[in-house]
């Protein structure tokens, strides 16, 4: 299976936050915001194995700053690593404040999807071709990454994460 770019799979989505989308505060709900940028990574995993996908995992989505009722949401999604049948995709948050004519960092996160065949099985990915440095700081990261999810989720002892022991030892 040839490898593909992570720039094949970069996804640009936005959103107006309307009055349904916010809490009492007039801020976007988390969970709105969660939805959103469940659907980009989404989008940029199916573009990546070319197939149907499925959330398996999300890190920890920690919010900078709040976007507010009448802003744009702007969520940029791309895969920064493959593994045998699941993907990492890196989510970035903006929000854009066209009033004031300023655009403010919310949040980012990492999402892992897995392909799936027919059958809903899971099904080999193509490998990621890291082209530029960020990318490639990304994909370097990305092991790391997925072993403290498997330690995290109890798919992993501590002892057997490699990746993990050469950053302490």
């Amino acid at each position: 299976m040839e490898g593909k770019k992570a720039s094949e799979s970069f996804v640009v989505m936005n959103e107006l936050v309307l009055p349904n989308d916010t809490n009492i505060f007039g801020n976007l709900m988390g969970g709105r915001l969660m939805y959103w940028m469940d659907i980009a990574a989404g989008i940029a995993s199916s573009r990546h194995c070319n197939a149907p996908s499925m959330t398996a995992s999300v890190d920890n989505i920690s919010f900078k700053n709040p976007i507010k009722i009448g802003n744009v949401v702007h969520i940029e999604a791309k895969v920064t690593r493959a593994f045998n049948t699941s993907m990492e995709i890196f989510i970035k948050v903006w929000g854009e404040d066209h009033l004031h004519q300023y655009k403010y960092e919310s949040n980012e996160a990492y999402f892992t999807f897995v392909a799936l065949d027919p059958n809903r099985k899971p099904r080999p990915v193509p490998a990621l071709i890291p082209e530029t440095a960020d990318e490639q700081k990304l994909y370097e990261g990305a092991l790391r990454r997925r072993q403290i999810r498997l330690i995290l989720s109890g798919k992993m002892k501590p002892e057997d994460a490699e990746e993990l022991k050469a950053l302490f030892a």
